[in-house]
């Protein structure tokens, strides 16, 4: 298996995992977030990953999660299921639920905490790889797992068996840049294309896709990877100089957590003001309540043309 067994292309939301005010998972905002991203056009869905909480949810809430999503997507875009766990076998149960219950992948981390060694990473999606049956994605979280999986690293793991992916979240865009161009013969690779850098990467060299916090933007992150498929290089070079602006007043180097709270609590907090069902953050995450951040936030928003 390989990039060529998938049609996976343009931009996938990291869907958040919307709960109560109470903490209680939120299945019916959950469903009205999958219709509001089937509106606005967005080609797939990233459920239970980072944006997702995933570590907040119990087993039976994770499931819960995968099945609702598949079911309210009923199709209309692609949907990968986040499986991140502490071992190729719990992460590989994981993978097997949401494939049997229909999801077009699953997509892993290393496993957090344990800062594996280059071999030890390998030997790990070695590991799921040979315990599901169905597309895998390499997800290159180095803030979650300790772990950044270099050019090097991302080449040995393209080769192992039901890899199609890698959703590649390194701070080090050079590394990025690089590791794209040395396995897109064979994975397909999300990243952050959809920069003024990325436009004359994908110009020139191609690319796959981004997976992106939500979309602050709506419509038209979709429009900016349809733009590049019909060669509008113009058109995709406006979005990504509005994208530059936007993401440093709200987002920390490297996209790990906002200038106002941590990266989910932020993100619902947006969603909140651009009127897009989020739900609330669930503990250990906090809300960000204080009145001056709240207002600072939607100043940028206002300021960038989104209220």
């Amino acid at each position: 298996m390989n990039r060529d067994d998938v049609d996976w292309q343009g931009y996938f939301p990291a869907f958040v995992t919307p709960f109560t005010e109470s903490g209680d998972l939120d299945l019916d905002t959950l469903r009205a977030l999958v219709d509001h991203y089937a509106a606005e056009g967005m080609h797939g869905i990233v459920v239970n990953g980072t944006c997702g909480e995933w570590f907040s949810q119990t087993t039976e809430e994770r499931r819960a999660v995968a099945e609702a999503t598949v079911s309210q997507a009923a199709g209309r875009m692609r949907v990968l299921i986040g499986c991140t766990a502490y071992t190729a076998k719990e992460t590989a149960e994981f993978a097997r639920h949401a494939l049997a219950a229909g999801a077009d992948g699953v997509l892993a981390s290393p496993p957090p905490y344990a800062k594996l060694f280059p071999d030890e990473v390998v030997a790990f999606y070695e590991d799921v790889n040979a315990a599901i049956d169905g597309p895998l994605v390499v997800y290159n979280w180095p803030h979650g797992s300790g772990v950044d999986i270099g050019t090097d690293l991302a080449d040995r793991l393209a080769d192992i068996g039901q890899i199609v992916g890698i959703k590649d979240s390194t701070p080090d865009a050079d590394q990025f840049f690089a590791t794209s161009l040395r396995v897109r013969d064979r994975v397909r690779v999300f990243g952050p294309y959809m920069s003024a850098r990325g436009v004359e990467v994908l110009r020139t060299e191609g690319g796959d896709g981004t997976v992106g916090g939500g979309s602050l933007f709506g419509r038209p992150d979709p429009e900016f990877w349809e733009s590049v498929w019909r060669g509008d290089f113009d058109s995709a070079a406006k979005h990504a100089e509005a994208s530059d602006r936007l993401f440093p007043k709200l987002w920390l180097p490297g996209g790990w957590a906002g200038h106002f709270g941590a990266y989910q609590s932020q993100l619902k907090a947006l969603m909140a003001m651009l009127g897009q069902p989020g739900g609330h953050v669930r503990r250990p995450r906090l809300p960000v309540t204080d009145p001056e951040s709240l207002k600072a936030m939607r100043a940028v928003l206002v300021e960038e043309g989104l209220l």
